[in-house]
């Protein structure tokens, strides 16, 4: 049976409304996502630094962001560890550029023994028990030819001197102490 002719007029008005609203679905400017904040970018790079299982107690890098650009800074023990971070920070979404100004501390089997030694005076005392306990000690010891220079976070003013005092051993040529103190 035929169809009657405002049925047909009715079934090509529908069909043209309903490709009509796709096209212009389609073709509206789709909202640009929001720019992530220098503060939400600077998290997420911290993140990544402090997913790296490669930085230790003698790696000592710091995150800085400004305008979406991420600037990496402070010392490591072997370029690998370098190259690795500045790759792993290009990948984060939403980052403008990255510069990588972590230094590659030099190789030296004195300063490798006194790492090692520098440690032991620190983290083998009771009062740092707890912190050589953590997956990630809080202190941070570099040595740079002979140089020692104390990073990172502890509890107190208390610790924060001792650590200084035990850091002072044979072989040191100076030490900087540059332990921030959380009070939290």
């Amino acid at each position: 049976m035929p169809r009657p002719a405002w049925g047909r007029f009715m079934t090509r008005q529908l069909f043209v409304m309903v490709v009509s609203a796709i096209v212009l679905a389609l073709s509206a400017p789709t909202p640009a996502s929001a720019q992530i904040s220098d503060e939400a970018l600077g998290q997420k790079a911290i993140s990544v630094v402090r997913a790296y299982s490669q930085l230790g107690i003698f790696d000592d890098v710091t995150v800085s962001v400004a305008d979406r650009a991420i600037l990496l800074s402070g010392e490591v023990t072997t370029g690998l560890k370098r190259e690795e971070l500045g790759a792993r920070i290009a990948k984060i979404d939403g980052a403008r550029s990255v510069t990588n100004n972590i230094q590659v501390l030099p190789t030296s089997t004195t300063d490798a023994n006194l790492r090692v030694r520098l440690a032991q005076a620190i983290y083998t005392h009771p009062a740092f028990w707890g912190y050589a306990a953590m997956a990630c000690p809080p202190i941070h010891i570099i040595v740079a030819n002979g140089y020692v220079r104390l990073t990172g976070v502890v509890n107190n003013e208390v610790e924060r001197t001792l650590a200084y005092a035990l850091a002072q051993i044979s072989g040191v040529q100076s030490v900087k102490n540059e332990l921030r103190v959380d009070l939290r």
